[in-house]
């Protein structure tokens, strides 16, 4: 079972937005197999804590505005996490991108194609 179409095209705006705010390195994985709670994990790198912060906010922000609100905001700096329930937003710091690898603790998880342009 694939994420839900609606899940998918909030996870393309998120993307969307991180990428406008000069976020890199955006991933999309579909958890659908592997969790009970998350249909996508959309992870993205920051160049400083303020970037992760800025991120954060801009996506909070527009995602309000079509009326979807997390359940919670979790982490400050080096990375903010935003639980939207069926999508999970990970802003994250090279550092701690690099530490946790997120994307291959998940690498089993198929990747959703997002359509965006990031900035270099």
């Amino acid at each position: 079972m694939a994420a839900s179409n609606q899940v998918r095209a909030l996870t393309q705006r998120a993307a969307e937005v991180i990428a406008e705010k000069l976020g890199v390195d955006i991933v999309a994985l579909d958890m659908t197999e592997q969790m009970l709670l998350s249909e996508v994990f959309l992870i993205a790198t920051a160049t400083n804590d303020r970037q992760v912060e800025a991120i954060a906010d801009a996506v909070f922000e527009e995602l309000a505005k079509i009326g979807e609100k997390p359940i919670r905001r979790e982490g400050k700096g080096q990375w903010v996490l935003l639980d939207y329930s069926d999508l999970v937003v990970h802003i994250q710091s090279q550092e701690l991108r690099s530490f946790y690898m997120l994307d291959r603790l998940w690498n089993d998880c198929p990747r959703i194609e997002l359509q965006i342009s990031e900035a270099r």
